[in-house]
């Protein structure tokens, strides 16, 4: 890959700023963006992102910027790193593509009034263009602190997925690529579902028993979903999969499975949420699989739960007591 790759990371998150560190690092002419001026300007100051990736040195080398046209000009790869609810706005600032970029979603959400996957929503606005999707057991945190990590890159175009493992591959970031783009993003969206069910059983006390049985049984009704959207189901066991679902119900630093346990300890939802700057992902795709769900009429039960504590105020003993007492089956 020539060194001279001029990338645009939308999206100052602790993700998007993680793969900006990364690309910088290889060599890249990288151009971070994000939409509040005030917080650019002070990342410009500071060279730390505060709020979602602390301790991590920004480069000199990056640029910041808040104006969307210049990070996004002459750009060979546009890295689409927002919040899935904020994507249809922030593409449709963008300009019509000329044809040789490449649009890479890293975001892991669908969206709620289209039930649109990101890649879906991409083709929507801005029309047929190269693209890929990024994902996989990738915590920002880890990833920045140069900690072994692998993802895959999926796109319907077999070039486009090598020339993204290509561009993001190191000797500490791992890139697999695969044709499955549905299932690469399902298993991304909905497995933040499953971390807040598996938050709330950390909130709730429960062990290691309980916290198996969601992962798992988690893991059955993504693929189950995953395959009446066209997915491959053997998708959903590997990283795009079981890799991110464990690693986001296991870790300290996962947001969702975090949400997922201050529920579990009695506070609401929607508090929890006004108060974070934290973007739980989980919460939005709750509501977005649970209409899928009945749209391909698919049983996904703790998925329901999940809705259920989050838009109707159910309380998480309850849906833990009707998950325990729903009628016996065969696995």
């Amino acid at each position: 890959m020539k060194k001279d790759l001029k990338v645009a990371v939308l999206g100052d998150g602790g993700w998007g700023t993680t793969l900006a560190i990364l690309l910088s690092k290889k060599g890249y002419k990288v151009t971070l963006w994000g939409v509040f001026p005030e917080y650019i300007k002070y990342l410009n100051r500071k060279r730390e992102n505060k709020k979602f990736l602390p301790g991590i040195d920004i480069p000199n080398n990056i640029i910041l910027t808040y104006m969307i046209k210049e990070a996004t000009l002459n750009k060979d790869i546009i890295i689409l790193a927002i919040p899935s609810q904020h994507m249809r706005e922030v593409l449709s600032r963008l300009s019509r593509s000329t044809g040789r970029e490449i649009y890479i979603s890293v975001s892991k959400g669908i969206e709620n009034n289209t039930l649109l996957r990101m890649s879906e929503l991409l083709e929507n606005e801005l029309g047929k263009v190269d693209f890929a999707v990024l994902s996989g057991p990738t915590i920002s945190y880890e990833v920045a602190r140069d900690m072994p990590s692998t993802a895959v890159a999926a796109s319907k175009k077999a070039r486009i997925s090598k020339k993204t493992q290509e561009i993001f591959t190191t000797n500490k970031f791992r890139v697999y690529t695969s044709s499955d783009v549905v299932g690469v993003e399902l298993g991304g969206a909905l497995k933040n579902i499953i971390a807040i069910a598996a938050g709330i059983c950390d909130g709730l006390d429960f062990g290691a028993n309980s916290k198996a049985a969601i992962l798992s049984r988690g893991l059955v009704e993504i693929a189950r979903l995953g395959a009446a959207m066209g997915a491959k189901s053997q998708t959903f066991y590997g990283l795009s999969g079981m890799g991110d679902l464990v690693t986001t119900c296991i870790s300290a630093h996962g947001r969702n499975r975090w949400f997922g346990e201050q529920i579990g300890r009695g506070y609401k939802p929607s508090e929890i949420l006004k108060d974070t700057e934290m973007v739980i992902e989980g919460a939005p795709t709750a509501k977005s699989a649970y209409s899928l769900a009945k749209k391909f009429k698919v049983e996904m039960p703790i998925t329901e739960q999940v809705y259920k504590i989050l838009y109707q105020g159910k309380s998480p003993v309850a849906a833990v007591k009707e998950l325990m007492l729903r009628p016996r089956k065969k696995e």
